[in-house]
């Protein structure tokens, strides 16, 4: 076997996960499919290359049948056929895992990917948390004491997992002397681990599948799935999968991803942030007519933004399939009430719109706010378990409609550029130290949204943009002193050893990469190599 660990006991139980058998699984789904995945990243440069050029993406004309064709995806297993609302967060430590397993949600989305940063500790502790939960036998006391354990008056959210992204490598798993690919690393371990557990619990092996920009891409994993449920010996559609539509090359292919995926499809989900984040990128040179507003300005009734969303439901709904909303970042202060109670009402608009507009349940990123979303939708619901039967056939959504970013109301200012450059180092030193998502400002921040952050940066220097709140050019100078000023202003706010330890090196690689005449894909890569 040409497959290494390089450390074979990161987290207590690894030996229930990182077993021969496992193993033996990971290096065969590589052997067959990395080549593959490298075909389908390398396509992602060429498309986004002509979208570049011609300022505009649409949908693609050899694929029309599909989506003129009438047909559905596979009917969904029981476990998720309410799943009006979904709890998500990381899976490590094992307290915030029993904490989401308790919250009364519906789904738990349990986060190998954005809300996650994969030390190698972290990737195995998650698949134990979940291999025990899986067998009912998670548990956690902490240093003072306090006992976690799995609730027993009430159901448990199921399970829906999500593998890191096709771009992402596992560098603590070599396969003939090459770093892994991440997302097979994630699926694979938990689907060995768990798929025929999960089976007689009831439920089944349930995955979210990020960042993809093609229905190739979704073929890719469709065959995956088809070869490992072969593999271990269960029934073909035993997987079930929610692809975010994250990625703007990705809402341009609903339906055909919905249909290479059919036997295996559960729904799609708005991933907001993602999407606003792939915006830029996509078109990040495509001139001044895709420059966004301050992040704090985009809101989700942008008309771009209600194109997206809406064309999602009318997606599903017609195949069959659950439209799942996104994440609203207001998240509440139990130490602070009038910001709880602000975050609470910005939320329950949030939800109501989705609700609303046919969504089937949406995300929520705090315990607290599991009530308020599950209320606006028990409204809408009542005692069905979805809307899926709302076809909104009212809806009628062009190209155009899904690209207009310019009439998105909003400024471009001093003070947007400042909190972007704050948040983004900020976000990135506590990546660093090993937590994949904090609370910022009252805002729940993960990967996406720090992306979106340093890639507004690097768009408005490119575009010399002038800010409207003080006249001045963003220009690299401007740039590099209100980072090293907002580096200043997080040097007061944290610990001499966490500032030397993460900030210091999180404000060189934003520097780095908002400053590059060259556009870094993913900041989580030169990220990567920081971590162990």
């Amino acid at each position: 076997m040409a497959i290494e660990v390089t450390d074979s006991s990161p987290a207590e139980g690894s030996e229930h996960i990182l077993t021969p058998e496992a193993l033996e699984f990971i290096e065969e789904l590589h052997r067959r499919f990395r080549s593959t995945r490298d075909e389908r990243l390398a396509a992602r440069s060429v498309r986004r290359q002509e979208a570049a050029t011609t300022g505009r993406l649409d949908f693609l004309p050899e694929t029309a049948d599909i989506r003129s064709g009438d047909w559905k995806v596979a009917e969904a297993p029981a476990a998720l056929q309410d799943r009006r609302v979904e709890m998500t967060g990381p899976a490590s430590p094992a307290k915030m895992a029993i904490n989401a397993l308790n919250s009364g949600a519906k789904v738990w989305l349990a986060d190998l990917e954005d809300a996650c940063t994969p030390t190698w500790h972290n990737v195995v502790d998650s698949q134990v948390n979940l291999y025990r939960a899986a067998r009912n036998d998670l548990s956690f006391t902490s240093p003072e004491g306090k006992e976690y354990a799995l609730r027993t008056d009430a159901p448990l959210a199921v399970v829906v997992m999500r593998p890191r992204g096709w771009h992402l490598p596992e560098k603590h798993v070599l396969i003939d002397g090459e770093p892994a690919v991440g997302a097979l690393v994630d699926f694979g371990l938990h689907f060995f681990a768990n798929a025929r557990q999960l089976l007689d619990n009831g439920q089944g092996p349930y995955y979210y599948l990020p960042k993809m920009e093609s229905h190739l891409e979704a073929r890719l994993w469709n065959d995956v799935f088809a070869f490992s449920e072969e593999y271990v010996g269960v029934p073909q559609g035993t997987v079930r999968a929610t692809v975010l539509i994250e990625t703007i090359p990705a809402a341009f292919e609903m339906d055909e991803i919905l249909y290479e995926l059919r036997d295996h499809a559960s729904g799609l989900n708005a991933g907001r942030w993602d999407y606003l984040f792939s915006m830029i990128k996509v078109f990040r040179d495509a001139g001044k007519a895709y420059l966004l507003p301050d992040r704090a300005d985009v809101s989700m009734t942008a008309p771009f933004m209600r194109a997206y969303t809406e064309l999602l439901v009318k997606t599903c709904h017609r195949r069959g399939a659950f439209a799942m909303g996104g994440m609203a970042a207001f998240i509440p202060n139990r130490r602070e009430p009038e910001i709880t109670a602000s975050a609470l009402e910005k939320v329950k608009a949030d939800k109501t719109r989705e609700a609303g507009d046919g969504f089937d349940g949406s995300w929520v990123a705090h315990p607290d706010l599991v009530p308020v979303c599950r209320d606006v939708f028990d409204e809408v619901l009542g005692e069905k378990p979805n809307q899926v039967d709302r076809q909104r056939e009212d809806v009628s959504v062009t190209a155009t409609d899904l690209l207009d970013v310019s009439t998105a109301e909003g400024s471009i200012t001093e003070a947007g550029l400042r909190s972007n450059l704050y948040v983004a180092i900020n976000y990135v030193a506590i990546w660093l130290s090993g937590n994949g998502a904090v609370a910022i400002r009252n805002l729940m921040e993960d990967a996406a949204t720090a992306e979106i952050s340093r890639s507004q940066v690097w768009q408005q220097v490119r575009n010399s943009v002038v800010l409207e709140d003080t006249g001045e050019t963003v220009t690299e100078e401007l740039v590099s002193r209100l980072l090293a000023e907002e580096t200043e202003r997080l040097r007061g706010e944290v610990s001499d050893e966490m500032f030397t330890g993460y900030f210091e090196p999180a404000s060189r690689i934003i520097g780095e990469i908002s400053l590059s005449p060259d556009y870094t894909d993913f900041l989580t890569l030169p990220a990567y190599e920081l971590i162990d």
